[in-house]
């Protein structure tokens, strides 16, 4: 995948080959601009490859589709429209009659444990709930795949932890195919069942590493051998690519 032309363009990805299981809790890693982002917008549709392919399900991907659903940094919600509303939003597009809509978004606004907030404006809502809102609706419209691009970087800490257990139940639940791009490791290891680590610009993928043990809700993670091996060894690769595209 290049940005412009001749001298003046930019090789964001380079020979990427991977293939992502249905039900699969993808987490892909690496250091800042090595096109971790570009690698998500071409699975939603939003970027076109200038070389090679990508299939969902042995299909061509030619541009965005309902079978997949993108949680971006930013909040993507309508201002003017309450926590209800904008859950629906994507209901109504879809032609959804009202009670069917209804009973979809309260069973959403359940999910992420909003009850008590349908009528509120996200203005009136943390970060942490906004974000909430937005996964709902993202997956009120059940795509098949959920691409997450960095959905938690603005957070805070606690809040971020929080939510990354929220995930982790919903997608035990549903059980959804989820790509999720993170510049955080911890939160890589603590969310994949496999983790991508991708190398410097041009990005390529530089290894994939299989979670073997389960982590659960409120786990101390530094208490968990295996979390710190892998988490340090996932660390030492990221690093490596770091120092190298300083060089």
């Amino acid at each position: 995948m290049r940005y412009g032309e001749g001298k003046r363009g930019v090789a964001a990805l380079e020979s990427i080959s991977l293939a992502v299981e249905e039900r699969e809790f993808v987490t892909i890693v690496g250091p800042s601009g090595c096109g971790k982002s570009t690698l998500l917008y071409l699975v939603g549709g939003f970027l076109r490859p200038t070389g090679g392919e990508i299939l969902l399900r042995g299909r061509p991907i030619s541009g965005p589709g309902r079978d997949r659903g993108i949680v971006f940094q930013r909040y993507s919600l309508f201002p003017w429209l309450t926590v209800a509303a904008n859950i629906a939003y994507g209901l109504e597009e879809q032609g959804m009659g009202r009670a069917e809509r209804d009973r979809v978004v309260d069973d959403h606004v359940r999910l992420v444990h909003l009850e008590g907030f349908k009528d509120r404006y996200p203005r009136e809502l943390s970060g942490g709930m906004q974000q909430r809102v937005a996964l709902a609706q993202t997956l009120a419209c059940n795509p098949e795949m959920l691409l997450m691009d960095e959905p938690f970087g603005a957070l805070d800490a606690q809040t971020r932890r929080i939510l990354q257990d929220e995930l982790r139940r919903i997608w035990q639940r549903n059980t959804k195919t989820v790509l999720f791009v993170t510049h955080d490791v911890e939160e890589a290891v603590a969310l994949g069942t496999r983790i991508v680590v991708m190398a410097a610009r041009p990005g390529r993928i530089k290894e994939v590493v299989k979670r073997d043990f389960d982590v659960r809700d409120g786990d101390e993670f530094d208490a968990n051998p295996a979390f710190v091996d892998l988490k340090l060894r996932i660390w030492r690769s990221v690093k490596e690519e770091v120092e190298a595209a300083r060089a």
